[in-house]
């Protein structure tokens, strides 16, 4: 390998020899962290105006400097703007851009920081709006989970325990655990909001620094809610990457469970629902294939979000304090969970509000797997018959049922008297799937209305974390 290149002006004053053209390559970040351009911009017009306020640099200065990397923001944009790896990351492209554009004055922007804090305030400053984005795209998955279970509030389905028929619920009972499942993602995302949204900016390179700055006039400027107590820390913390990639895992599990869900009843066996064509695809060979592409690349993405948390953590755990180069590791991983994120809540979203229910089917499906047995074992309860001992009935009726091949409520109230004299007339009211549902009348329980009251009261909430 051949030593070509010219010594990096930034910190190459030190250096006997030139960084090796491979290194340098291998090290540059610059192919990836550019995501962080506006972010950087925003950071280092503050951390200018800052500086002016504090009588560091001069108004003139100052001025320079805000209208540099106004222009090169623009340039950037507009994909004029040449990304060299010979400044290794994002900082010094804009950095050298700025000083080739104004001179002197732009010398002086990095004044009393490092690339270590400037690097944290940017992906701070990312996740901050990234999560912003994000919140209000659950809040429009869950708006459409609330709309279809509004419609389906009456709609009788099974619902499943160990992929067993096991009593009977509604379509709009089922989505709302989908809304609670998102409900929480959305809580746990407002929280990791929390800490994401300090400021590390001011930190220098782990010590602080001697300039007279005043950090609060960055901060407000920057919009963070608070400043990091120690520069040491601030510097090297990933915490709030590594919580944020866990809330993001959480979440894709429940896409991927609510996506397991749409797979199985989709499918000819179940036939629950009707997927919408503009969310499937057809099959190279078999013509009469509706396949599932949305849910099912929504579950293999789930995988895809668990490993970037365990990048990152691994990443983490061997670092000595503070700041390693190591620590460049974090940003492909993020970036990926971000816009695995958006892209997966936004597809969802359109699909969810799509499916079609199959009403008689489910219905159907509800009799014929004997949900309503746990009624009929509570029916002879209430006679004073110990629960094991109507249990065990029960279970008898079943198989005769089943040998029959007929539905519980089909059943003759002599038949059922067969199995116990004091089965009266009365029964055949927790034998229909819909009076069952009546019954359970508790709160959380499965009756239409306490499902419309869970509606009405999660539209509430979600209307208050939009404020």
């Amino acid at each position: 390998m051949q030593n070509v290149s010219k010594k990096n002006k930034s910190w190459g004053a030190v250096m006997s020899s030139d960084t090796d053209d491979f290194v340098k390559t291998f090290g540059a970040s610059v192919t990836f962290d550019k995501k962080l351009y506006s972010y950087d911009i925003q950071g280092s017009i503050a951390h200018a105006t800052m500086l002016c306020k504090c009588k560091i640099i001069n108004n003139k200065e100052l001025k320079l400097i805000k209208n540099g990397l106004e222009q090169i923001h623009h340039q950037i944009q507009k994909g004029q703007f040449q990304w060299s790896i010979d400044a290794e990351d994002v900082h010094m492209n804009i950095e050298k851009a700025l000083i080739d554009e104004i001179g002197e004055a732009g010398k002086k922007l990095h004044t009393a920081r490092s690339r270590n804090d400037q690097i944290a305030t940017d992906i701070r400053l990312y996740l901050r709006e990234a999560t912003e984005q994000i919140k209000h795209h659950l809040i429009l998955l869950s708006t459409a989970i609330l709309d279809q279970a509004t419609v389906h509030t009456d709609t009788i389905m099974p619902g499943f325990t160990h992929l067993q028929a096991a009593q009977p619920i509604t379509v709009g009972f089922h989505l709302m655990a989908w809304h609670q499942m998102i409900y929480r993602d959305l809580q746990r995302l407002q929280d990791c909001h929390q800490r994401i949204n300090i400021m590390p900016l001011g930190s220098a390179a782990l010590a602080g620094t001697s300039y007279p700055i005043d950090r609060n006039i960055t901060q407000k400027l920057l919009k963070f809610d608070s400043i990091s107590e120690n520069a040491l820390d601030a510097v090297s913390d990933r915490d709030f990457a590594i919580e944020f990639t866990s809330f993001a895992s959480i979440l894709m599990m429940h896409l991927s469970r609510m996506s397991e869900e749409i797979i199985l009843w989709s499918s000819a066996q179940f036939n629950f629902i009707t997927m919408p064509d503009e969310y499937s695809t057809g099959s190279s060979i078999m013509p009469q294939k509706k396949n599932p592409d949305v849910p099912e690349l929504v579950r293999g993405k789930t995988s895809r979000i668990y490993g970037h948390l365990m990048s990152l953590l691994s990443l983490m755990k061997s670092q000595p304090l503070a700041y390693n180069k190591d620590i460049q590791e974090d940003k492909e991983p993020l970036f990926d969970t971000v816009d695995t994120i958006l892209n997966s809540t936004k597809v969802f979203t359109g699909m969810i509000t799509k499916i079609r229910f199959n009403k008689d089917i489910l219905l159907r499906q509800t009799k014929k797997g004997y949900t309503t047995a746990t009624d009929l074992a509570d029916y002879l309860t209430k006679k004073d018959i110990a629960f094991r001992d109507a249990h065990h009935i029960v279970g008898a009726v079943v198989a005769y049922a089943m040998k029959q091949n007929i539905n519980l409520e089909q059943l003759t109230l002599g038949q059922l008297q067969n199995f116990h004299p004091q089965i009266e007339q009365d029964v055949f009211d927790v034998l229909n799937p819909e009076m069952s549902l009546n019954l359970k009348n508790s709160t959380g329980g499965s009756a239409p209305h306490q499902t419309k009251k869970s509606i009405k009261q999660a539209y509430k909430n979600l209307e208050n974390l939009k404020n």
